[in-house]
Order: C-alpha cells, then sequence, then structure tokens
C-alpha cells in the first residue's frame, strides 16, 4: 500500500471538492480534479485562481508559488483519469448509489496500492468498503467547510481498514496543516454526529412558531460565542444534505432528536435547499449568494420604546456574581440602582465587587475613572427589599430555586409600587409560577441575562400567557438602552440557548459513555470542525456539573423525550461531587487555587 500520496485525485468538484483540491495544491501535492461535469471542472480552475490571487494580495503567496500551485492542479472529465492516483478522495453527492458506482469504476482503474477514501458525512463508510474490491484499502477522510480554512480532518476507518492506510492518511492531513481525529464508523461521526442533532432542534424550534428565525440565530451567536446561527448555518450547508445526514443518523440511534424535523423535508422537496438554491430558512440575494435578503418572514424595523411604560430606575435583588454583573450593567448605561442584600454588608461587598470590575476597565483603557466614579455614584446597597419602593423595574438575581424566588417575588408585590415592572433572570424555572406569587402576574417577564452580564450581550426576553404587551415592550427598550441584543420567546424549559445547548452536551457526554471517542477528541471536534469556541467538556466544567444535570433534569422533565434524558455518567460525576472546575474535578482535573 502506498503511503508517500504525492499525486491525489479529487473526485467531485463541488464546493468541497474545489476547496479540499485546493489545500492539497497549496501543499505541494499533484491533483487530479475529476467531475462529469466541464462546468464545475472550470469553476473549480477559475476558484482556484481568484484565491490564490488574493493570496498573493496578502503577501501570503509570492507570484511563482501560485504559478506552482495552480500548475498541480489539472482537471478532467473520466475516472480513468486516477489510474496513477496514490490516494483518490470521492466528494460526490451523498448517496450510496452514486458513491458505490465511483467506487465500482475507481476498483476497476487506481493501482493496487492505491488509498480510496470517501468524504461523506453520513454514509456508511463499513458499506462503502464492503461492496469495493478491496475493502482494507477504504476510508473515510472527512473534511469540514470552507475545507482551506477548517483546521479539522475526521480519518474514519471501518473493521475493514488496513492500519497502513490510516497512518497514511492521518500523515497527509498533518502536513496539509490540518488537525486529524481518528474516528469510528457511526453515522456524523464526531463533529457533525453532535452538530446535526442541535441543527434539527433549531430547525424544530423555529418550525414549532417558539422563537423566530432571526431570534433562534442571535442567542446562539451571542450566548454562545458561535459564529454562525443553527438556521443560517443549515441553509449554508444545504436544507437537503442535513435531511439526508439526519436520516442516517436516526437509521442507527433511533433517537427521535435525530428524526429530521417535517420542515426539513417540506424545504427540500420544495427546492428551498438554503444558499444554494438562494432560499431556505432565509432568501438570499440570488443562488450561491451569502448575501441576505428582506422577505415577508423579516421583522419590521420597529421602535423599541412603542408603547412602553417609562424606567429610570432599577431594584437588583441579590449579591452575587450575576447580580452585580447586572447592576453594573445597569448603572453603566446610565440607570439609578438600587442593590439589595440579605443584609447591609452582603451588599456593600457586592458593591465592592463591581468597584473592581470597573477599576479592570480603567486599567483596560476601556473607561476613563471618571466616568467609574459616575457609575458607582448611581448604585446605592441596601439591606433590605424595602428599598425597591420607588423602583420602576425591580430584577432578582437569587438562587435558582422555585420557592425563594416565589417568596421574594411575593415581597415585591408588597414592596414594589403600582405600575413597577417585575422581572426574573432564571435559566430554567417557570416565569409565571413567579407571576403566580403576586397579584399582579400581568407585570411579571423573564429577563435571561448571561453570564458574565458586562461582557455577554443577549438578553432572552421571557413573556408568560399573563404578561402585558406594555411590560414586553417596556423589558424590549430598557434591554436596547443598556447595549444588549434582546430575542423573544415563551416560557418553557431552557427558553432558546439552553433548550438548544444542554441536549448537545448531553450527547457528548453519551460518546464518551459509549467509548466512541475520548473528551480530547470530542473537545478538538467542536472547536475546529464547528467553530465552537470551547469543547463540551470545557464548557460543561466551567458551567458546574450540577448546575448542567438540572437543567437537563428540567428539559426531560418538561419535554418527556427520552433522548433527553441525563447521560448517567453526568449524574455519576455529581454524585461524587466532581462538579468541574469549582471542586477541582469534573470531566477533567484541575490545578486548586
Amino acid at each position: 500500500m502506498d503511503t508517500s500520496l504525492s499525486t491525489i485525485a479529487v473526485v467531485g468538484l463541488g464546493t468541497m471538492g474545489t476547496g479540499i483540491a485546493e489545500v492539497l495544491a497549496r501543499a505541494g501535492r499533484e491533483v487530479i480534479g475529476i467531475d462529469v461535469s466541464e462546468t464545475a471542472a472550470r469553476h473549480a480552475v477559475t476558484a482556484l485562481e481568484a484565491s490564490t490571487a488574493r493570496a498573493v494580495q496578502r503577501e501570503r503567496l509570492t507570484e511563482e508559488e501560485r504559478r506552482n500551485v495552480l500548475a498541480r492542479f489539472r482537471t478532467f472529465s473520466e475516472l480513468q483519469a486516477a489510474a496513477e492516483a496514490d490516494l483518490v478522495i470521492e466528494v460526490v453527492p451523498e448517496s450510496y448509489e452514486l458513491k458505490q458506482q465511483v467506487f465500482r469504476e475507481l476498483d476497476a482503474v487506481v493501482r493496487p496500492g492505491a488509498i480510496l477514501a470517501t468524504g461523506t458525512n453520513a454514509l456508511s463508510v463499513t458499506r462503502l468498503a464492503a461492496d469495493s474490491a478491496h475493502p482494507e484499502r477504504v476510508l473515510g477522510m472527512h473534511f469540514f467547510n470552507p475545507a482551506p480554512a477548517m483546521r479539522l480532518v475526521e480519518v474514519v476507518s471501518s473493521v475493514l481498514t488496513a492500519p497502513q492506510a490510516v497512518e497514511a492518511v492521518t500523515a497527509l492531513a498533518r502536513d496539509l496543516g490540518k488537525e486529524p481525529v481518528a474516528v469510528g464508523d457511526r453515522p456524523g461521526f464526531v463533529a457533525d454526529g453532535l452538530l446535526f442533532g442541535y441543527l434539527n432542534q433549531a430547525a424544530a424550534m423555529y418550525e414549532s412558531k417558539y422563537a423566530s428565525r432571526e431570534d433562534i440565530d442571535a442567542a446562539m451567536r451571542l450566548g454562545c460565542g458561535l459564529p454562525m446561527g443553527p438556521l443560517a448555518l443549515l441553509d449554508l450547508i444545504g436544507v437537503d444534505t442535513a435531511r439526508t445526514v439526519l436520516e442516517a443518523m436516526y437509521a442507527e440511534s433511533h433517537d427521535r432528536l435525530h428524526a429530521p424535523a417535517p420542515i426539513l423535508k417540506q424545504l427540500s422537496e420544495a427546492g428551498l435547499t438554503g444558499r444554494k438554491s438562494g432560499r431556505g430558512f432565509y432568501t438570499y440575494e440570488a443562488p450561491d449568494s451569502g448575501t441576505v435578503v428582506a422577505d415577508a418572514l423579516t421583522p419590521p424595523e420597529a421602535t423599541s420604546s412603542a408603547g412602553g411604560r417609562p424606567v429610570g430606575s432599577v431594584g437588583v435583588a441579590g449579591s452575587g456574581t450575576m447580580a452585580s454583573g447586572i447592576a453594573e450593567v445597569f448603572a453603566k448605561a446610565g440607570y439609578d440602582v438600587v442593590l439589595a442584600a440579605r443584609g447591609q454588608e452582603k451588599a456593600e461587598n457586592a458593591k465592592s465587587r463591581i468597584a473592581k470590575s470597573l477599576s479592570r476597565s480603567v486599567d483596560k483603557g476601556r473607561m476613563t475613572a471618571e466616568a467609574r466614579e459616575e457609575t458607582l455614584a448611581r448604585i446605592t446597597p441596601a439591606g433590605s427589599l424595602d428599598a425597591f419602593a420607588e423602583v420602576d423595574l425591580a430584577l432578582e438575581a437569587v438562587a435558582e430555586d422555585l420557592e425563594v424566588k416565589q417568596q421574594l417575588f411575593a415581597t415585591l408585590d408588597k414592596v414594589c409600587k403600582p405600575g413597577a415592572v417585575l422581572a426574573t433572570t432564571t435559566s430554567s424555572l417557570p416565569v409565571v409560577a413567579c407571576a403566580r406569587a403576586t397579584s399582579r402576574p400581568q407585570d411579571v417577564i423573564g429577563m435571561h441575562f448571561f453570564n458574565p452580564a458586562p461582557a455577554m450581550k443577549l438578553v432572552e426576553v421571557v413573556r408568560t400567557v399573563l404578561t402585558s404587551d406594555d411590560v414586553h415592550a417596556t423589558v424590549r427598550a430598557v434591554t436596547e438602552r443598556i447595549r444588549k441584543h434582546p430575542v423573544d420567546c415563551g416560557d418553557r424549559a431552557g427558553f432558546i440557548v439552553n433548550a438548544l445547548l444542554f441536549p448537545y452536551l448531553n450527547n457528548a457526554i453519551k460518546m464518551v459513555e459509549e467509548h466512541y471517542a475520548t473528551l480530547d477528541d470530542i473537545d478538538a471536534a467542536m472547536k475546529l470542525g464547528g467553530g465552537y469556541p470551547m469543547g463540551p467538556f470545557e464548557l460543561l466544567d466551567v458551567v458546574g456539573l450540577d448546575v448542567s444535570l438540572a437543567i437537563e433534569n428540567v428539559l426531560h422533565r418538561e419535554f418527556r423525550d427520552p433522548g433527553l434524558a441525563p447521560a448517567p455518567l453526568l449524574e455519576h460525576l455529581v454524585a461524587a461531587g466532581c462538579l468541574g472546575r469549582k471542586t477541582g474535578r469534573g470531566f477533567r482535573e484541575y490545578a486548586r487555587r
């Protein structure tokens, strides 16, 4: 079996095939591009010419290097051109029949020592290998889009794959400047196995009209730091491709979370497959354009203060990190803030925490010393909720315990003036249960900030069936005034972000339980292949395994879906007191501070 892999054929010159060809040519390999469509072949050459010209302009390539790269890429319309290749990578559409036909023809063309790789992200590598004349030389080489930019390559071996083939392809991936992750053969592998379940749930959330497409996408970008929202990403991947991947995953897992949302079928069969067709969840300027244009579903530009109540002063109840962060946000935006805690000393300590945070901002040049003093002067610490008598907005950020919150709302009902808006920052409890603890449930709403509140731009505005229109308008206007991005959602478990985030985290834990992949490989796959700022296990240890388990339980109780049941490994770690960074051990161990 050849291991030098100096001449490589790429079969299928669509977006992914063209990107892979560019990576190979720029890394010094001789590249044979093959596509039955001469138009696709010409487009691939044009794309390579354009990208290398940009590289010369940015001084990443010299003109001579560019000429050499272009000379290494030749295109053909017949598979016979792969006869001298050491490695063939097929990137044709996701169809068993089409891929099997390509592999059958390649068996008759390539040399006995050549390696055959499929670029599938959904179909069984084992099934493709079993139909080949030489199954030992067949494996998966799953690049991510756009191939020149994304560093992850999943190297997928079946039970039939020869170790030498895996070693050779893994070495090639490293030579290309990629990070190879070795995985076994199952639909979606690691990155897409986690990603597509999340995308499917986002599609179902949109289909149920729980939240708008714009709010779902903004919530996941701003609340989780993702490069794209899930519905925009589905349009980029292709709605039809996503449906194919999910069908393959569901056929193996029988997990309802993988059963394609009906809207994916509706859009696919209508030809609304995303960017490539010019319309999917969003409408685009033209086919293959990334520019979104307004359509019938685009929300109108609204004046944020329309119909709202005036808010000049804010009360924040609580003394922890979230309460002090929220108080800081409001004070920076010019609001007079009463920061109330259980005792004057706790309130003063919370204000001291804000003072330190503002001092760090001064040190980093983000605010002046004068602005720091003005901001602090707007914050009045108080040892009792009685100090909320004249505030226009009272917002609680106390422990995530329904009984505690209900008692607090009963007190706010007695203390706050008529017309004051009462808000909870809960991330998992029913807002309406807090509202019913008052005599004015129409004035109660959820304002779910994200931690750390001064840095995170998202606020989920959670409206109950009892919340009045003017309270909702008031909170949206206030959220914009404090320079946050409001997204609207109804009062159900997890709201937008946690309802999409935590099943993904739970599925990552299940992958480890099943010994499919390691913590490190899964974290690397999601950071390098999905553009996530943190891998799932890094994030779980930061959030806290006890907090994560509580949210998983809330989601499972609300939606009654077996796939949402907390992974046993998570329950065992929590029972053992391994809660993440805060205890020094979670999924990983940490140095004690």
